[in-house]
């Protein structure tokens, strides 16, 4: 059986940094106003979303205590 000469079982993979293109990319398009404004307002309303929701799951996540829970606490030392 013979033996392959390189090392990994891709030659291109083990060399790439040998071959390296000299051809630029284009250069990227500037955004219009039109797109940043729509970018910026679909950050916006991800980051409301996410305060409102928040704002709105605090009552819930406050550990306050019922008052039928207060009541039957008072009649227990009460008693």
């Amino acid at each position: 059986m013979f033996r392959r000469r390189e090392s990994v079982p891709f030659s291109f993979v083990a060399e790439s940094d040998r071959f390296r293109s000299n051809v630029t990319p284009p250069p990227r398009e500037r955004a219009t106003v039109s797109q940043l404004a729509g970018r910026s307002l679909v950050g916006l309303t991800v980051v409301g979303g996410l305060v409102g929701a928040l704002i709105l799951g605090m009552p819930a996540l406050s550990p306050t205590q019922s008052a039928s829970h207060a009541e039957q606490t008072e009649a227990v030392h009460g008693h």
